[in-house]
């Protein structure tokens, strides 16, 4: 069981703090919820408490594991499946893990592969979504600005080929 205060990650949305815990009578069913503020487009989200180990909702990491995400983001020898929708589905799958090493990997594939043939629409957003993912965590664990996750991503990406 979670805390108000406690920094979680809800998988395909990201990272946030909980803010509260409320009752909440929703199709005639009463349920306990958890308040989650996600930092990163300033969104609230409602999760069921009895669903936590379904949706996996987890804590953030901690810095100790910041290099190791920084090394997965460094690491130019990721591997893709040719296939669009075969990468589509495995990448979709690393998101929905929850698992922050699986997130830095697809933001690196789908970037290098942005950088060597471009995305198709479905992939750019998915790029979207995770960049927002990771960067929503990693705000949250090194307690920086924004931009600063920002620009030491960018400079990450500045050394792929392209």
């Amino acid at each position: 069981m979670f805390n108000i205060g406690d920094r979680v990650v809800y998988p395909m949305h990201g990272a946030g703090v909980i803010e509260a815990i409320e009752e909440k009578e929703i199709l005639g069913v009463r349920n306990q919820y958890y308040v989650m503020k996600l930092p990163v487009g300033d969104m609230k989200v409602m999760i069921p408490t009895d669903s936590v180990m379904r949706v996996g909702l987890r804590e953030v990491i901690g810095k100790e594991m910041v290099g190791e995400v920084f090394k997965v983001l460094r690491n130019h020898n990721g591997r893709m499946p040719a296939n669009w929708n075969r990468r589509y589905r495995d990448h979709l799958e690393k998101i929905k893990s929850g698992d922050i090493l699986e997130v830095a990997e697809v933001v690196r594939n789908l970037t290098l592969r942005d950088r060597e043939k471009g995305l198709s629409t479905g992939e750019r957003k998915m790029l979207e979504s995770a960049r927002q993912i990771l960067t929503s965590e990693l705000l949250l664990v090194q307690g920086i600005d924004p931009a600063e996750i920002i620009q030491t991503l960018e400079e990450i990406f500045g050394d792929y080929p392209g």
